[in-house]
């Protein structure tokens, strides 16, 4: 299938340079001629599985038909909203802007695509919406700091897109969600995006969806043998020098490393540029300057190496990134799927590396069984494991929903208070 079956104009279709969208995806064949017609969607599927232009192809397109973008020339002052997509994240917000952007550039002035986001001045932004918008990208939270100085209206909006849905409600969006969705008009199209289906998101889908189509793409259907999988077992302790050492051997150029927190994501970034290495933390507490900076300096390989934290699981999207490295293992098991999506990308050989550890050599297990995967323990010469594994249970974190509760834990002391 090509993209002209889709029922898409031929402007818009040549707006789609063969070398960048070679064919639609499985995601897309689906998902664009349904949300040309104003049907509802619920699509999980995980990164890297074009979600992104499935739903910007057709807001474009579904504006340039309707001719409402082309209102007369006193006229920007009355270009209303008509698709709003709210996203979790700044850098996600970016990266969906410039894809609406680059999709839309061919139609110049009568397409208007703004993105608005937080931890930067709200005075720029609030200039940019003056005369309206057509397409507005935004974060929860600097939405309705907008709606709050009467910079926008959403009064008119026909498409609502919820963008990594579960990444939203897993952020603590869930009040900001109530307080824009009351103020949107109550007959519209909702198009409900996210990489994984927990539970906490079916009941905001059931009700905000109307007689959805339900598209699910299982990851392993997604580039089977574009990402190479290694998992390393060392001590914990070891695991800086083990990157060092790996850096250097294997000669990886451009390297994005997954932390668990911001503390270790300044400590080691820190360690790697005494021993000669460009490196730069990656977490929440940057500023949105330096998030931008750092992020530049990596596409442009300033930077050899990015320490981040889950932030950038899900949002980034760096081109033809070659590596990348679980420093700590994911808390969840699907995270593992977001990180490692970051590499082998758009057919791109990737690589992804996993420094496993005595201590979590259980959590690793419980990762490759949830992914059908089993990878051989590699050990490095001088980077040996030495130190015990503790017993099943004993250690902390492990995949959500898998540690002990309190209820649990009373359980256990009780039972242990009871004479032999």
């Amino acid at each position: 299938m090509s993209f002209n079956d889709l029922g898409l104009s031929p402007e818009l279709l040549r707006a789609l340079k063969p070398k960048t969208y070679p064919a639609p995806t499985p995601v897309q064949q689906e998902f664009i001629p349904a949300a040309l017609t104003g049907q509802d969607i619920w699509v999980t599927a995980p990164t890297g599985s074009g979600k992104t232009v499935a739903y910007a192809l057709p807001l474009i397109e579904k504006l340039t038909r309707s001719g409402l973008s082309q209102s007369t020339q006193e006229g920007r002052n009355q270009r209303a909203l008509q698709s709003l997509v709210l996203v979790p994240t700044r850098e996600l917000a970016i990266q969906v802007g410039q894809t609406f952007m680059s999709l839309s550039a061919h139609l110049g002035k009568l397409c208007k695509v703004t993105v608005v986001f937080g931890g930067v001045s709200i005075n720029p932004q609030m200039m940019g919406l003056r005369g309206g918008t057509d397409i507005l990208i935004a974060t929860p939270g600097r939405l309705l700091d907008l709606l709050d100085h009467n910079a926008l209206k959403l009064s008119q909006v026909q498409t609502l897109v919820l963008d990594e849905a579960d990444k939203l409600l897993e952020l603590g969006f869930q009040d900001e969600l109530g307080q824009i969705l009351a103020k949107l008009p109550h007959k519209r199209q909702n198009l409900f995006l996210s990489a994984t289906r927990p539970n906490s998101i079916e009941s905001l889908a059931q009700s905000l969806l109307h007689n959805p189509l339900e598209i699910h793409i299982e990851s392993t259907t997604l580039q089977p043998a574009v990402i190479a999988q290694r998992a390393i077992y060392t001590d914990t302790p070891q695991r800086t020098q083990l990157l060092k050492h790996l850096i250097k051997t294997d000669h990886l150029k451009q390297l994005l490393v997954f932390v668990a927190t911001q503390h270790s994501s300044e400590i080691v970034a820190a360690k790697l540029r005494v021993a000669g290495i460009a490196a730069e933390p990656f977490h929440g507490q940057l500023s949105q300057g330096k998030r931008q900076q750092v992020l530049a300096d990596f596409k442009a390989h300033r930077v050899k190496v990015v320490l981040a934290t889950d932030l950038a699981a899900r949002g980034l999207d760096i081109e033809k990134l070659p590596a990348v490295v679980n420093y700590d293992l994911p808390r969840s098991a699907v995270d593992y799927t977001h990180r490692i999506g970051r590499t082998g990308r758009a057919g791109e050989a990737g690589l992804a590396i996993s420094f496993v550890c005595p201590e979590t050599l259980h959590h690793w297990n419980l990762i490759e069984k949830r992914h059908n995967v089993k990878l051989a323990l590699e050990t490095i010469q001088g980077f040996e494991a030495t130190q015990a594994v503790p017993e099943q249970g004993s250690a902390n974190g492990g995949i959500k929903g898998k540690r002990p509760s309190k209820k649990d834990k009373l359980r256990q002391m009780a039972a242990s208070a009871k004479p032999s």
